[in-house]
């Protein structure tokens, strides 16, 4: 926590977490073991946190036209003798039952790969350990793709047009809309804490519900699994909506989802190493 203080400021959420993590661990037997395994989450958390320290538009120049363009060009919209990008045609045709859905479907991208986790972790405790590494290795390659190509979201261009400012702050965008029909402030709590603005591509919230849906695939999870479809498709389709993201960044989110998924077994098959350092990790969630 004091490094968080001297780094990135004192927010009360990293109180939270070192509570919440001290009396999990000494409750009982049963959320100490939980809180270990889930310990590999909290190393994203805070991995991820500490990219407001070391912002990735210091590294690179920032993509701001140019992905603009080949969205255009890839994905172009014709309307009115005019041609859009995905995420301007559907703010044209925007409505409140998309808006309502769209804020649905991106509420579930937090809670549906730790309640997944959670059911793995009580009833397939390796297949928890395989899952959670899966999640920790596809996000540390969307970080690499973060600070190699820094990228603006499409609500960035609505609202700034194409010319950079690194004071920018993170924005609910198309979200703002679904706080406004319930009167809440949701999106806004989420948006404002944002770790990097200019960190669109790839789009992981497009890449977390698909490594759910393998992982449900495989473990053969039966119905939920088209549950698991139709949050994944539901998530895509909320990323362009609402302009957070192009459709070139969900591709890309897809693709590094794809590639940590493979990745990672090719790793756990080919590795004595990790399979031994996953049974370590077994074992400390079972004292």
């Amino acid at each position: 926590m004091l490094l968080s203080y001297l780094v990135i400021g004192y927010r009360p959420e990293q109180l939270t977490l070192v509570v919440l993590f001290n009396f999990l661990f000494l409750v009982s037997g049963v959320t100490r073991n939980f809180v270990t395994g889930f310990s590999i989450f909290i190393v994203y958390w805070i991995i991820f946190d500490y990219m407001k320290a070391f912002p990735n538009y210091r590294y690179h120049d920032v993509d701001i036209l140019h992905i603009y363009e080949l969205e255009k060009l890839l994905f172009g919209i014709h309307s009115g003798g005019k041609l859009f990008t995905p995420n301007e045609f559907l703010f044209l045709h925007k409505n409140t039952f998309l808006d309502v859905l769209s804020g649905i479907f991106y509420l579930c991208w937090i809670p549906v790969p730790l309640l997944t986790g959670a059911f793995l972790f009580f009833k397939k405790r390796t297949q928890f350990f395989h899952f959670a590494l899966t999640f920790l290795l596809v996000n540390l390659l969307g970080f690499i793709v973060y600070y190699s190509h820094p990228a603006a979201p499409p609500w960035y261009v609505q609202y700034h047009g194409f010319v950079f400012d690194a004071a920018t702050k993170g924005n609910t965008a198309g979200l703002a809309r679904f706080d406004v029909f319930f009167g809440i402030t949701v999106f806004k709590s989420i948006y404002e804490k944002s770790s990097n603005v200019f960190a669109a591509m790839p789009s992981l919230h497009s890449a977390y519900p698909l490594i759910v849906l393998y992982y449900g695939v495989k473990n053969k999870l039966g119905f939920v699994n088209v549950l698991f479809a139709m949050v994944t498709v539901g998530i895509w389709f909320a990323a362009v909506y609402t302009s957070h993201h192009y459709v070139l960044d969900v591709l890309s989110g897809i693709t590094c989802a794809a590639v940590g998924i493979a990745l990672f077994h090719f790793a756990v098959n080919r590795s004595t190493w990790l399979k031994s350092f996953i049974l370590k990790l077994e074992q400390a969630a079972s004292v």
